[in-house]
């Protein structure tokens, strides 16, 4: 049995295959021990209806403990060893102030204060050449100092160690065959810019203890409900688990356990991986994915025939720490269906990032006692009053109606508290569509919003109306579909390298180029062979980060024909203007290598008449931008491909719920899928 899981703050999606049948479970997450969830999905799903237990498992994980341990900052205890005089370079950072014109501006402090973070006397120069040696000794005393500081996991970021790693890894193989968990930097990131570089090494290194056991714990738990141990079997590449990583593939759970900084936006990544099959098989190339989830929104921008691959970047940065590893470009905001809302001391209305997650959960859920946009959902009639998850998960609604009565402030009335607080969130996201879209270059009226997500189709519509995009797409399973995306996903290995090269022409250094990218593919046959991939099963996808001499950020384009013409298109996309006349720099060589893994697919459907009877199961009145609308409730489970609906309408589901506002329309489509569109 496959299964894909993701965690998420509010809620625990599963998609898994049983008789060659996709099928959806979602659970209330547990926050407290992100694993308990998972123990119960797994024993759900695989005692199956008929009691049998299965007779195998493989299971990929889409996880945010990553995420949530830097957010909370409770990691592990972690010391750094860096080239001596350079210990400062993680509290420095960068000049750039977070915020320009705010007198009262603290930067976060770092993960790992000055009284663990020790010099190593070596030093390599920006050729690679040694000069000055570490000897035993030295290496001996910075092992017994970083024993002194109890820190159970070491970062080793060492000067130009991306050109010549000979020193970090003799003090790396000390720390190690001294118990220590070791996270080197010219193993996580080859790269230059120390402080990125820096960062992100001790961001894997804090992350290291957490991920370990918690990896530990879900293996534990796959073996329970399997049987067997986690080990290769079957079809080459599929190991018992997996995990997802933030640039789109997965890998396993051993090596997601010493790199778990490539694992900090997991479950995003399966979404966007999950919209791009779903709007493949609509038939549309160009699409902006809308996720909204319990805690947050992330929204991310793909034009398949104009990038070919997924868009990625390394400019990340996390809870106020740069992580310069390769991840989906998706950006998030704080507003999902979680999002606590209030007034602040100005008398304006905020709505998020705080949410409540799920425990206590919003008022609706019977515990929490702060309003929400779910709460506001309910309260206006965009979600049924019969509950969600079918109705397995009741909503209290005479609750939600006093308490948000209490909490309303200078509104009128409750309606209109539940209308401000939609009208706010769908404000902070569709700011951050425009971050991906507008901001960057692209036009969103040529582009179809995919919303998915337990309260993305709640609010795509209105996000769609304010930016002029044409349609939306519901996939199938929206509620799931991240996890839909995670069991789709290849195995994947990012590997790059710093080569600092100066070109005119894509002709001049070719050689030297195809000479750099042989040794990564070297390095990336051999990862994915331990992962069980043989060389000619392997895709290799290479690119380069360019850019014009003299600047101090990159574009990346394929290392494809003439790169060099290719950049400067990039570069005219992206900022308005190009200079064909300027010499470039190639700053990094990357390469991609993915191993294809068994895709389960959604079935096609007959289509059938356009009239949606017996797929309407009730008629309830809903608030629409202030005006209350008989709106008829439709099921669907029951309606068939080519139905046709117009609203006012409201299209509950097991994992989602979709609100058609006045003056749309939808089809459902061959795949299941709902197309919305604004009548003409």
């Amino acid at each position: 049995m496959r299964i894909a899981i993701d965690t998420g703050g509010t809620f625990t999606d599963c998609v898994f295959v049983r008789n060659g049948r996709l099928q959806i479970l979602k659970l209330p997450s547990t926050p407290h021990n992100p694993a308990d969830a998972i123990a119960l999905a797994l024993e759900k799903i695989s005692a199956g209806q008929d009691g049998t237990d299965a007779t195998g498992v493989d299971l990929v994980c889409g996880t945010t403990v990553g995420t949530n341990a830097l957010l909370e900052r409770r990691g592990g205890r972690v010391a750094l060893v860096t080239t001596a005089g350079f210990e400062d370079v993680l509290e420095i950072g960068r000049q750039a102030r977070p915020r320009l014109y705010d007198l009262m501006v603290k930067k976060a402090e770092p993960l790992v204060p000055q009284s663990r973070r020790f010099g190593l006397a070596e030093r390599v120069d920006s050729e690679g050449r040694v000069l000055l040696s570490p000897g035993r000794r030295e290496i001996a005393r910075v092992v017994q100092v970083v024993a002194r500081t109890g820190a159970k996991s070491v970062a080793v970021c060492l000067l130009f160690s991306f050109v010549n790693p000979k020193h970090e890894r003799a003090i790396a193989s000390a720390l190690s065959a001294a118990g220590f968990q070791v996270s080197a930097s010219h193993k996580v990131l080859p790269e230059y810019r120390e402080f990125e570089r820096t960062s992100t090494t001790v961001v894997n290194a804090y992350l290291v203890p957490v991920m370990s056991r918690y990896l530990e714990e879900i293996e534990r738990h796959a073996i329970a409900r399997s049987g067997r141990k986690p080990k290769m079997h079957g079809k080459p590449g599929l190991a018992r688990v997996r995990v997802m990583q933030s640039s789109g593939g997965i890998l396993s759970a051993q090596a997601a356990a010493r790199e778990p900084v490539r694992t900090i936006l997991s479950g995003p990544a399966g979404g966007v991986l999950g919209a791009q099959y779903v709007a493949g098989l609509a038939g549309f190339d160009r699409i902006i994915t809308f996720d909204m989830g319990g805690t947050s929104t992330d929204v991310a921008l793909m034009d398949a025939k104009a990038q070919g691959v997924l868009a990625t970047t390394s400019e990340t940065i996390v809870s106020d720490l740069p992580v310069a590893v390769p991840m989906l470009d998706i950006h998030t905001v704080g507003a999902g269906g979680g999002s606590l809302a209030r007034f602040d001391r100005a008398g304006a209305l905020r709505v998020g990032p705080e949410s409540s997650g799920a425990d206590p959960g919003p008022i609706c859920y019977g515990r929490g006692d702060k309003p929400t946009v779910t709460d506001a959902n309910l309260l206006l009639g965009r979600i049924p009053s019969t509950g969600l998850l079918g109705g397995a998960f009741e909503l209290d609604v005479a609750r939600t109606r006093r308490l948000m009565e209490r909490a309303r402030g200078p509104m009128r009335t409750e309606e209109q508290f539940a209308q401000g607080i939609l009208d706010v969130a769908n404000s902070v996201m569709g700011k951050a569509i425009r971050v991906i879209s507008v901001e960057r270059g692209h036009d969103p009226r040529d582009y179809t919003l995919v919303a998915f997500g337990g309260a993305g189709a709640l609010h795509a519509c209105d996000l769609a109306s304010a930016l002029e995009i044409p349609r939306v797409l519901v996939p199938c399973f929206p509620g799931a579909l991240s996890a839909l995306g995670i069991l789709r996903a290849d195995v994947a290995k990012d590997l790059s390298h710093t080569i600092r090269l100066e070109v005119r022409s894509a002709s001049q250094f070719r050689g030297k180029l195809l000479k750099e990218f042989a040794a990564l593919v070297r390095e990336g046959h051999a990862q994915m062979r331990a992962e069980g991939f043989a060389p000619g099963s392997v895709r290799i996808d290479r690119t380069l980060d360019m850019r014009y001499a003299g600047q101090s950020y990159d574009l990346t384009v394929p290392f494809a024909g003439d790169y060099v013409a290719a950049f400067h298109r990039a570069h005219e996309q992206r900022y308005g203007y190009s200079d064909r006349t300027r010499s470039c720099e190639v700053a990094n060589i990357r390469a991609r290598f993915s191993g294809s893994v068994p895709k389960p697919g959604l079935p096609k459907l007959r289509v059938r008449n356009s009239n949606p009877e017996g797929a309407g199961i009730d008629k309830t009145n809903v608030l629409f931008s202030g005006r209350r609308y008989p709106t008829t409730i439709y099921d669907r489970c029951k309606l068939q491909a080519g139905n046709r609906i117009f609203g006012p309408a409201i299209v509950t589901e097991y994992s989602a719920t979709t609100a058609i506002p006045p003056l749309w329309t939808g089809h459902a489509d061959s795949y299941g899928n709902l197309i919305l569109e604004p009548r003409r």
